[in-house]
């Protein structure tokens, strides 16, 4: 029997932890890179041309023993490009047999980089893949090796058929260029990478498969009634959660406990729910949300690192945000629709401030937003 906890540990400290050190500014999605790994669930990185999210999945496929596909996809590509061609001795015997050798069927781990170029020719046969891990092709039927999908893009879908694509993607994360005063150790980090190839650690995609079953052996039950009012919350702020995607996000809650060598999970594991935005406006409010379900917590040790970040929201970022709400209320008539969504923004605002560390700023942007707030409830309705 394996010992889960160990062997999530190892994946830390031989994958995780280094590829940290390769890719300054990218532990967010390395870390979501190992939650998907353990959880069996896909993962969707956006962000422009540039921002290393090719790099950063071809170096984690390359710290693990097994066998990896990855493509970019175009407007054209068709489906003897992802899942190789009909084999010819056996069509000659009037069988249509598709020879997978070395394609996407016999993978571990696939990267799909820019997925949503996908065509009708391939959708279908993606859809089932990456929801079932099985490979359709008329009457032919066959389970996937597939332990994790990956797919990128520096865009998000527009119509329908690519949204049921993006769908399969239970996690998503953004990868954007790193902050100006960074990106002298990018420079540093980055020649050092191209004169070095990744270490490979002693892990092989099979290895984080055994995990999967124990997914379901980590003890949820305290969790489940905070993780239930998160959800309603989010719905109520108008962001769509099925309970399919609840269901599944429980894999990625069970683990961010285990990559802690906890087999337990605690409230600090529901960080995760951060990532199941459908768009980029969704991001502020599900971190606000599941802010304020981490903040009714103490901060423990063992909890994952990601559910407490050190710097906080940037306090003078809140400050102009709430000065240009401030500005916006000085107009002497504003529509419902425009005061509704002052009162919105305000309410997200707020629960940030309330994440600022330095106390001094806090209460200073508490008091800012405690002044909007009676500014809003006295101003006269529109007629």
């Amino acid at each position: 029997m394996i010992n889960a906890p160990e062997l999530a540990s190892r994946l830390v400290s031989e994958v995780l932890e280094p590829m940290k050190k390769d890719f300054v500014g990218k532990g967010e999605v390395i870390d979501l890179l190992g939650i998907s790994q353990m959880a069996g669930e896909n993962l969707f990185i956006l962000g422009p041309p540039g921002t290393a999210k090719s790099a950063l999945v071809n170096n984690l496929a390359a710290r693990l023993e097994g066998r990896s596909f990855d493509y970019l996809l175009t407007r054209f590509t068709e489906p003897n490009e992802l899942f190789g061609p009909f084999d010819i001795r056996r069509l000659r015997e009037g069988e249509l047999v598709t020879n997978t050798e070395g394609m996407l069927p016999e993978a571990s781990f696939v990267f799909l980089d820019e997925l949503l170029n996908a065509n009708s020719a391939i959708l279908n046969s993606l859809l089932v893949a990456l929801n079932e891990r099985v490979f359709r092709r008329g009457k032919e039927s066959r389970a996937l090796a597939t332990l994790l999908f990956v797919g990128a893009s520096n865009q998000l879908p527009e119509d329908d058929a690519l949204k049921a694509l993006f769908d399969r993607f239970l996690l998503r994360v953004t990868s954007d260029n790193v902050p100006g005063e960074r990106l002298p150790d990018v420079l540093e980090a980055g020649w050092r990478l191209a004169a070095n190839h990744p270490i490979r650690s002693s892990l092989r995609f099979e290895d984080l498969k055994s995990l999967q079953p124990a997914i379901l052996q980590v003890d949820l039950s305290k969790i489940r009634k905070p993780f239930a009012e998160l959800i309603q919350r989010i719905r109520h702020a108008g962001i769509s959660v099925s309970d399919r995607r609840a269901v599944k996000l429980q894999r990625a809650i069970a683990a961010s406990a285990l990559l802690c060598s906890r087999v337990t999970a605690r409230v600090s594991d529901l960080w995760v729910a951060r990532h199941i935005w459908d768009t980029l406006e969704q991001q502020e409010i599900l971190s606000s949300l599941v802010s304020q379900t981490l903040g009714k917590e103490e901060a423990a040790q063992g909890d994952h690192h990601r559910s407490h970040p050190s710097d906080g929201p940037d306090p003078e970022a809140l400050a102009r945000d709430l000065e240009a709400l401030s500005d916006q209320l000085q107009s002497p008539t504003l529509p419902d629709s425009e005061l509704s969504y002052i009162q919105d923004r305000l309410g997200i605002l707020e629960g940030r401030c309330q994440l600022v560390q330095d106390s001094g700023k806090r209460e200073w942007l508490q008091q800012l937003t405690t002044e909007l707030w009676s500014r809003v409830k006295t101003r006269p309705q529109a007629a």
